[in-house]
């Protein structure tokens, strides 16, 4: 008897349908030899190893919660746990209800985080928050989560939010409080204060560190600085312009 399992995605159907392909192979071989010692083993074999694709689903977890060890050094992916016994109640809050210094750059905007390196508890939890905060005009420049999707919730203010697919598509809208957006995972996208007040949003992510490449500073303030003869040749420009550009930025 051959128990069918269903697969979970298109990659386990395809690694599925392999085995299954080849274990029938090797069964129909065993039964032209009914008489052969080997049948009753080769479907037993056969029973032990259908369920192979369903163990390639990333497991269950083990514990309720794994606080980060921030002194410990990185593992493959995230932190160390602290012991539990050395967990308490204040570990699993943060505050975000402080207003952000918006006045340190021609930005106007400021970025609280709530991730693992900020706020321990979410380690192995794949999710943390952002506040932002604007004051008039403030820009969170155009920038990318390579980690992950972002969701957002507009608290206080008018907010323009726009992003460009891979497609070269600009999608963009003014927001008021209440009001949500979502920007795919690592697609370029940017929030305005486009308001006559200060703006506050929420942000969320699907991972405990997303990660953020922000484009302006990536391309004119990599140290050691990216060549300028591949930033005139991208912007179309002449090398007094990214100099320009550059000194802006630290460069």
């Amino acid at each position: 008897m051959i128990f069918i399992l269903q697969p979970q995605n298109q990659q386990k159907n395809i690694f599925y349908n392999l085995v299954l392909s080849k274990k029938q192979e090797f069964l129909a071989a065993m039964m032209k030899s009914s008489n052969s010692p080997l049948y009753l083993l080769s479907c037993f074999l056969m029973l032990l190893l259908l369920p192979v694709p369903s163990l390639s689903a990333d497991p269950d977890s083990l514990q309720d919660f794994c606080v980060a060890d921030l002194n410990a050094s990185i593992s493959i992916n995230g932190f160390p746990c602290i012991p539990a016994s050395k967990v308490n109640a204040s570990d699993f809050f943060f505050d975000l209800s402080k207003e952000g210094v918006t006045n340190t750059s021609n930005l106007n905007s400021s970025v609280t985080p709530a991730n693992v390196l900020a706020f321990p508890a979410v380690n192995t939890l794949g999710i943390s928050m952002n506040r932002v905060d604007f004051d008039l005009g403030g820009l969170n420049p155009p920038h990318s989560h390579p980690r992950a999707t972002e969701m957002g919730l507009v608290a206080e203010g008018s907010i323009l939010v726009g992003f460009v697919t891979t497609s070269n598509v600009y999608y963009s809208k003014v927001l008021t409080p209440g009001e949500v957006f979502v920007i795919p995972r690592g697609l370029v996208h940017f929030q305005k204060n486009v308001g006559n007040k200060k703006g506050i949003v929420f942000t969320s992510f699907n991972s405990q560190m997303p990660g953020v490449v922000i484009a302006s500073t990536t391309l004119f303030g990599s140290q050691p600085p990216m060549p300028n003869e591949v930033l005139t040749q991208a912007f179309q420009v002449d090398d007094a312009v990214v100099n320009s550009i550059k000194s802006k930025f630290g460069s």
